[in-house]
């Protein structure tokens, strides 16, 4: 990538956590000012995510000769889709596993101030909602392992 590029993501990473500060900040003083910063903080970091992506897409390594350009395009472009790919399934997966345990943990305290003897089935309960981020996790390795 050119100096010009790789300077202009380094400042939208930057603005990308400035802005919503300053959103928050000097937003109106109610409850709706925390979801106007987040909002803000989402559109700019995955805005920065999409333009970096192109980025590191578009440009051919810098290094590769003229002959090879071309194959050192295709492999390249195949091994940044690798990355993205294992990049989604990990945090997708530790998403939805941060989801569940919330969901789960919640009633299980619930559960548990009720009645104490359900102590080790809500945290079986709670265990198996921590094993999607790990079978995520597992699938990142797989597609890293081919790379």
């Amino acid at each position: 990538m050119t100096l010009l590029i790789k300077i202009t993501l380094i400042a939208a990473l930057i603005l990308s956590i400035i802005i919503p500060f300053g959103a928050f900040l000097l937003g109106e003083k109610s409850k709706g000012r925390y979801k106007t910063a987040l909002g803000v903080n989402v559109f700019f970091f995955f805005g920065t995510l999409v333009v970096a992506t192109i980025a590191m897409l578009a440009c051919p390594t810098e290094t590769a000769a003229a002959g090879e350009a071309a194959a050192t395009a295709s492999d390249s472009f195949s091994t940044g889709l690798a990355y993205i790919g294992a990049a989604l399934s990990t945090g997708m997966s530790c998403i939805g596993g941060g989801i569940a345990v919330a969901n789960a943990a919640s009633a299980a305290l619930g559960a548990i101030s009720e009645d104490g003897s359900i102590l080790g089935k809500s945290l079986i309960f709670v265990g198996l909602a921590e094993g999607v981020a790990l079978y995520g996790l597992i699938i990142s390795f797989m597609i890293l392992g081919n790379v």
